[in-house]
């Protein structure tokens, strides 16, 4: 993993270097391992360096190509082999050379139509000096971040805003949507909380010259592909072959490896397809570990039994933390440590300083996380893509023994299955899908005018032309993965590199190519899943019931959050700009730590939300307009009280 920063001034004026050195130190705890600098032209490039392979360590950044291109690279290159048989003409065969190399001599050879080739998790940059341009690229799925902003005399990027936030020239706007899109469920991929501060989109590139910038998909999923075979245990078969391949690339380390072991389906196949891999010597991390969290406060989480199944299936414990201790979520403002998104980090907890300690004793530096398994392989018990692609498809003979098979295991009419799938197809009364989040009562009606679709999480319909539903839905999905991986920021304390094997893009082309009751049967979340994974996962956690439980946690942290509200003498700044009415909040939250019923998530994210918020008031980016305290939201200057 590597922290890539730069800036280029487009009339090659060079870069003060009082403002080189104010952005060093906002990248050093990122990147432990040294740094490497690049000058010239107006340019600066530098690379701070967090080491997780062998290859890694021999790496020199920024590189500079034959053709005189100045690359940074962050990130992990699956297809490496294949690469280095295609460029043998230009790289030397050395099994050791650095990805960053490779990557090289491909942007050489194909210039941008390089990126589609590149396998892996990655995010890069490239300073064209030929063509007097700037391309940012990430992979198909967004895992790693960078951002960037352009005006009229430069362009400036970083793997982290805290750098694009100090440095600007300008005023900084909070930008509404993100607000929005953060409220609802995901704020969109291109954008940050700030106006004129952008995230470079998953598989795309952004090229960025004087006077011009665009964007540019380089790669997506064929809709086409199918795969189809005679028997279940063909689809079996390439599952584990295709699930083992995600996983062994993810073991591309040389240190010893940190699983995430929840005690679901997720996490446990991870862990124990991972542990065949390193038992038959195919996979180069030297060792698996795993950390578990559990809270015994918490009467209806009990996944305890589940995690130690395992443990005793690979004969060895892992790290245990207590997660009952949770930190202030609407005092967030209060920490030391600045969050530029409502999503990252802050000051240490002791959970995650339980885990620094581990993690500097077993030596991790990779932790692999089930994040999109449940979602990819099934997870959501709904027939409605495969009966609307029955419909689409005029395979009605089909769509009637589907029907009536699933009215019998959900216990509905059948015709109430028909008309939610036909209600997909229709604008104007399409069925809510998992993306839309309950409308949050207490938010300004004008904010919720404004941004209904971000708000709703950027929902769409299905279409009886063109992909067939069930694609349409896969992508969906991945969408709004891609657009959670956008939230999460950069973990500082303990510093980690984190990978997700259920984000593979190979795996998931098989997973969109196969019939969709491969996945999902009646009566069988997650099938082909299940079958193929017996004998390797313990029996009691993929027989186990959705993980799914009704915590007292929520209500319990907004009934200690209730008497902080109450005793504020001032508005919440989250009404002064404009996108809560504070009365009508207080009064939920009131509602909710008393028990009653009401949206516990969209409370707490507007909790997170208040708390971000006091930060930024703390660390001086919400500033003082001609004597009053404010914000500029897209543009617009909103007073708030202190």
């Amino acid at each position: 993993m590597n922290i890539q920063f730069g800036r280029w001034n487009f009339d090659a004026v060079p870069i003060d270097t009082g403002y080189i050195e104010s952005v060093r130190p906002l990248l050093l705890p990122y990147g432990p391992d040294g740094e490497g600098a690049y000058y010239r032209q107006g340019a600066v490039i530098l690379c701070r360096t967090f080491h997780t392979t062998t290859e890694s360590r021999s790496e020199v950044q920024p590189c500079v190509t034959r053709s005189g291109s100045v690359i940074t690279w962050d990130g992990r290159l699956d297809n490496r082999r294949v690469l280095i048989d295609e460029l043998r003409a230009e790289i030397s065969a050395d099994p050791n050379l650095a990805d960053v190399s490779i990557v090289a001599a491909a942007y050489d050879r194909w210039a941008t139509d390089c990126f589609q080739r590149l396998i892996g998790d990655w995010a890069l940059s490239v300073w064209d000096q030929r063509n007097r341009e700037v391309i940012l690229a990430k992979d198909f799925a967004g895992t790693r971040s960078l951002y960037y902003s352009v005006d009229d005399g430069q362009v400036a990027w970083c793997s982290i805003l805290d750098p694009l936030i100090a440095s600007s020239a300008c005023r900084l706007e909070l930008d509404e949507e993100y607000i929005a899109g953060w409220l609802g469920l995901f704020p969109a991929v291109d954008l940050t909380p700030y106006v004129g501060v952008h995230a470079v989109p998953p598989s795309c590139f952004v090229r960025i010259g004087q006077g011009k910038s665009e964007i540019r998909r380089y790669w997506d999923f064929n809709n086409a592909k199918q795969i189809r075979y005679r028997k279940d245990a063909e689809y079996e078969e390439h599952f584990r072959a295709v699930f083992g391949e995600s996983i062994r690339r993810r073991l591309r380390a040389d240190a010893p490896v940190l699983a995430e072991l929840s005690g679901g389906m997720d996490s446990s196949s991870i862990v124990c397809v991972a542990d065949t891999l390193l038992e038959q010597g195919l996979a180069e991390a030297p060792r698996l570990d795993t950390v578990s969290y559990f809270n015994d406060s918490e009467p209806n989480w009990d996944e305890r039994s589940y995690f130690t199944k395992v443990e005793e299936r690979r004969g060895r414990t892992g790290c245990h933390i207590d997660a009952d201790a949770q930190e202030s979520l609407l005092w967030q403002g209060n920490d030391e440590c600045f969050r530029p998104t409502p999503g990252s980090g802050g000051s240490a907890t002791e959970a995650s300083r339980q885990l620094a300690v581990q993690m500097a004793r077993q030596g991790n530096r990779v932790v692999l996380s089930g994040i999109g398994g449940d979602e990819v392989t099934g997870g959501v018990p709904t027939p409605l893509p495969e009966l609307a692609d029955l419909l689409a498809t005029v395979q009605l003979r089909a769509l009637a023994c589907q029907l009536q098979s699933w009215a019998v295991h959900n216990r509905r009419p059948w015709f109430h299955l028909l008309y939610e799938t036909i209600q997909a197809f229709l604008p104007s009364v399409r069925t809510r899908s998992p993306e839309q989040v309950h409308q949050a009562s207490w938010l300004c009606s004008s904010f919720v005018r404004r941004n209904q679709r971000a708000l709703k999480g950027y929902p769409s319909r299905l279409s009886l032309m063109g992909p067939l539903p069930s694609f349409r839905e896969n992508m969906n999905t991945l969408n709004v993965l891609r657009r959670q991986l956008g939230c999460q920021g950069l973990s500082r304390y303990p510093l980690y590199e984190k990978r997700y094997p259920f984000l593979d893009r190979d795996l998931l082309k098989f997973l969109y190519a196969v019939p969709r009751e491969q996945l999902i049967r009646p009566g069988q979340r997650r099938s082909l899943m299940r079958r193929a994974l017996v004998g390797i996962v313990p029996d009691e956690i993929l027989n186990r019931r959705r993980k799914a439980y009704v915590t007292r946690l929520p209500s319990a942290l907004l009934s200690d959050e209730i008497s902080k509200l109450t005793d504020l003498d001032r508005d919440l700044i989250s009404a002064g700009l404009g996108f809560v009415d504070q009365d009508e909040f207080v009064g939920m939250v009131r509602k909710a730590s008393g028990g009653l019923e009401a949206p516990i998530i969209p409370l707490m994210r507007t909790m997170v939300l208040e708390g971000w918020l006091q930060g930024l008031q703390r660390h001086a980016v919400i500033q003082r307009n001609e004597g009053t305290r404010c914000a500029y939201v897209n543009g617009v200057a909103r007073p708030f009280s202190n």
